[in-house]
């Protein structure tokens, strides 16, 4: 399946990405935000981030802009790729939506980080050709594409987003419908120690993120990744993962609750575990 066609639902920091990826492969996108201004938003940021890659040889951003249509609703395309709020119950019901919106041979994909691909599968009438296809921020320059089978997800449907994920300039990496799947099983783990030890006074946050970059030999430390992704993002993700994996571990730090319910959610927001200008 060639996917000339995809709707990007979520005209955020990853739905925009997503989209600029897609229209940069020659593709057609149709963008819908529910949000007011939302796409408006997204379009600008993708007209900074492709103006940026220009310059270093990437492709035009007028021609990439071009393909590139908002829509109002959900759109008949032959993928649907969601990068809403992480919540499961939006998510579900956007998938509702999605399968009776969509042909019925359209593949239903989401980018979330955490939430089970097999419960947004069983949301709809097509459960075989639903998937999860987790992009990294940022999706222009990240290679990664984790490739979530859901229990119900066909062989067909995986070597569909595989070889597209391929076209897209991407590595495909596939794992099974778990908890955080493998990226995020990885690394939240990591940002809540990070975070724990900033709240117990080990060392302060540049530091923390200095030692990590140095002697791990990341391209940025932990805090700094935990801002970029938003605070609030990880404490969700966190949560998934100590529900259904029934560990204390993956509990998240008190320091990152309390930074969530004072709004400091990271770069979005202005202050995370740093203060970012306008």
């Amino acid at each position: 399946m060639t996917f000339e066609h995809v709707l990007v639902v979520g005209a955020g920091q990853m739905g925009g990405g997503i989209a600029q990826v897609v229209a940069a492969s020659g593709r057609r996108v149709s963008l819908h935000d529910a949000a007011p201004g939302a796409v408006e938003h997204g379009l600008a940021a993708m007209q900074r981030s492709l103006g940026k890659l220009a310059e270093k040889g990437g492709p035009d951003p007028d021609e990439v802009l071009a393909r590139i249509t908002p829509v109002e609703g959900l759109v008949a395309a032959d993928l649907m790729i969601e990068a809403v709020v992480e919540n499961a119950a939006v998510k579900e019901e956007l998938f509702r939506a999605a399968d009776e919106a969509l042909p019925d041979d359209a593949i239903l994909a989401s980018n979330t980080s955490s939430i089970p691909i097999t419960s947004l599968a069983a949301a709809t009438g097509r459960p075989e050709r639903v998937i999860g296809m987790h992009f990294f921020n940022p999706p222009p320059v990240m290679q990664l594409v984790e490739v979530i089978r859901a229990v119900q997800t066909s062989d067909e449907t995986a070597a569909d987003i595989v070889g597209l994920a391929r076209d897209l300039g991407k590595v495909p990496a596939e794992a099974n419908d778990f908890p955080g799947f493998v990226s995020n099983r990885i690394l939240m783990p990591f940002v809540n120690e990070a975070a724990y030890a900033l709240m117990e006074g080990v060392a302060e946050p540049e530091a923390i993120d200095t030692i990590a970059k140095l002697g791990f030999a990341h391209p940025i430390g932990p805090l700094a990744l935990a801002d970029l992704i938003g605070l609030d993002t990880c404490v969700a993700i966190m949560e998934v993962l100590h529900e259904g994996l029934g560990d204390p571990k993956y509990a998240p730090c008190p320091l990152l609750r309390r930074y969530v319910a004072a709004g400091r959610l990271g770069r979005k927001s202005g202050r995370g575990f740093y203060e970012y200008g306008n």
